[in-house]
């Protein structure tokens, strides 16, 4: 597997959250010769297996959600197209980005800004709200209206820059599903004690539905939701962010099992693995938050990768640490039906 041409063709997909469609439909075939059998569920989900062959085997799921922030048309004004964020979009970035909107055929457009030259004093100093920008299509009015409730995404293919970093839109999480199939690459010639499944989910920037969906009909007895958190750059603060390029991030808090957390921990020691500590006193702002409480409740950790600028079309990050993330995945899956202990108990 070539891991740079597996990211570079993810984040080239549109597939704003609840319109998945072409990144599923990427991942699934790219997870396709990695696993024993592979599905699209009714969620929209990109599911796979690799099945051990014993009777009764635990399930274990790794989880990246393929979704990506974006904005929906909602309206046309002289032709200029309205526009409301789908997920946490930052309004400060859209002044002067091109976007692909996912129409038929998708159209290009570029959010309108004013000129300085006819600005009035002081007008350039602060950003503008999200309900004062616009999209320009070269539209009539009449063919802007046909496009409410068309969605859009930032026009960006991925970059390489140096000392191994990557920079394109859609990073999050799209290296983390990347980090999924070089985990299960890293398994191929590796006997295992449980059940693996990989999921591609849905809706995870909106709502969280799919990995909830997902595990609902998985049952699984533990779930990794392999994300990104923020990498640590110099107008930001040292607390709470990491450097890119110096290892995977490993989740503790209440809402992490705690089982789950020190097998993480105690591989990445055991691999000499790279790693750092990430206390998440509350919503961990990933899939495993709405999957702890799936069903009668499921065990769940969170593995991060150290993500620059997140949320924008230039989503920057180290390629080394996906491959740490990769390692350390395979490392707490090795063994795990055997080593689990009272923790994988009926």
């Amino acid at each position: 597997m070539d891991t740079l041409a597996s990211l570079t063709a993810l984040c080239a997909c549109a597939g704003p959250s609840g319109r998945e469609g072409p990144v599923a439909a990427c991942a699934l075939e790219l997870l396709r010769p990695l696993v024993d059998e592979v599905k699209l569920d009714s969620f929209g989900n990109v599911i796979g297996v690799r099945r051990c062959g014993n009777k009764n085997a635990k399930r274990v799921v790794l989880d990246a959600h393929l979704d990506e922030v974006g904005l929906v048309i909602t309206g046309a004004t002289d032709g200029f197209l309205r526009f409301r964020p789908v997920g946490g979009v930052d309004p400060r970035m859209l002044p002067d980005q091109e976007f692909t909107i996912l129409s038929q055929p998708p159209l290009f457009g570029v959010v309108a800004v004013l000129p300085p030259h006819v600005q009035k004093p002081g007008e350039g100093e602060n950003g503008l709200p999200i309900d004062q920008l616009c999209l320009d299509t070269g539209l009539t009015q009449k063919e802007g209206e046909a496009l409410i409730g068309a969605f859009a995404v930032p026009r960006r293919t991925l970059r390489s820059l140096l000392n191994d970093r990557v920079s394109a839109k859609a990073l999050d999480d799209r290296a983390g599903f990347v980090t999924l199939l070089r985990t299960a690459q890293l398994l191929q010639d590796v006997s295992l004690d449980v059940d693996l499944y990989f999921m591609g989910s849905s809706r995870e920037e909106t709502n969280g539905g799919g990995a909830l969906v997902g595990a609902y009909a998985l049952e699984p007895h533990c779930f990794v939701a392999v994300d990104v958190t923020h990498a640590r750059t110099p107008d930001g603060p040292k607390e709470g962010t990491f450097p890119a390029g110096e290892g995977t991030v490993i989740g503790l808090g209440p809402n992490i099992a705690r089982w789950m957390s020190d097998r993480l921990v105690a591989k990445a020691q055991e691999q000499e693995i790279p790693y750092a500590l990430e206390v998440m006193t509350g919503h961990s702002g990933t899939n495993a938050w709405r999957v702890q409480t799936a069903r009668e409740g499921i065990a769940t950790a969170v593995l991060s990768l150290p993500l620059k600028y997140m949320h924008s079309p230039v989503e920057t990050l180290a390629l080394s640490d996906l491959e740490s993330s990769a390692a350390l995945l395979a490392a707490f899956v090795k063994n795990l039906g055997k080593e689990g202990g009272s923790f994988f108990a009926d």
